[in-house]
């Protein structure tokens, strides 16, 4: 594994530290007045979720790792575990429902994310940025309403709130980003 200095980690970097693996979430350069400078990361446990802020200074040597990104297409939900299949060797793995956090919801049938291994063990699972959704419930398309920053309220299909534009009509498919679970467009 490569080692990197503590000025050079950028959010999204994986690290070993502390006897775990660690991402980095914010990454801020300080230079203070008296002494050297630093960079303050928030890193996140790619295990348990927990956080921790650690303090970098630009000798210190971090450990840099690497994870492996392999497309599986979703399968099947079973008691609390989602089912996944590799598209290349057709090997079955299963992560946890709560992988996905939030996002859960825009996972549909068939879908192919993108999971991250770190040698065998599966830590993050990532949708694609932007999903296809049904609108079930919204208000009626008021013909003249077209001021510029209206939205109204909208039920999705997967039970998911979202704010839509004026002219979106319920049973109308629209394109929502899963990164800010907000309405992109119309499908």
């Amino acid at each position: 594994m490569p080692k990197i200095n503590g000025n050079e980690i950028r959010p999204g970097h994986v690290l070993e530290h502390n006897d775990g693996l660690w991402s980095a979430v914010k990454v801020d350069h300080v230079k203070p007045g008296k002494g050297g400078a630093f960079a303050q990361v928030e890193l996140r446990n790619l295990r348990n979720g927990s956080k921790l802020n650690e303090r970098f200074r630009s000798a210190d040597k971090v450990e840099r790792v690497r994870l492996e990104q392999k497309d599986q297409q979703f399968l099947y939900e079973d008691n609390g575990k989602l089912v996944f299949m590799d598209t290349e060797t057709y090997e079955q793995i299963e992560l946890p429902a709560d992988i996905l956090g939030e996002r859960r919801p825009f996972l549909q049938d068939g879908m192919t994310i993108t999971v991250e291994f770190y040698e065998s063990e599966a830590l993050n699972a990532t949708l694609p940025a932007k999903v296809t959704c049904r609108v079930v419930e919204t208000e009626p398309v008021v013909k003249g309403q077209t001021a510029a920053n209206s939205f109204k309220p909208a039920v999705l299909d997967n039970g998911v709130k979202v704010m839509v534009p004026p002219f979106v009509g319920q049973d109308e498919d629209i394109i929502v980003n899963t990164e800010t679970m907000e309405y992109a467009e119309r499908a």
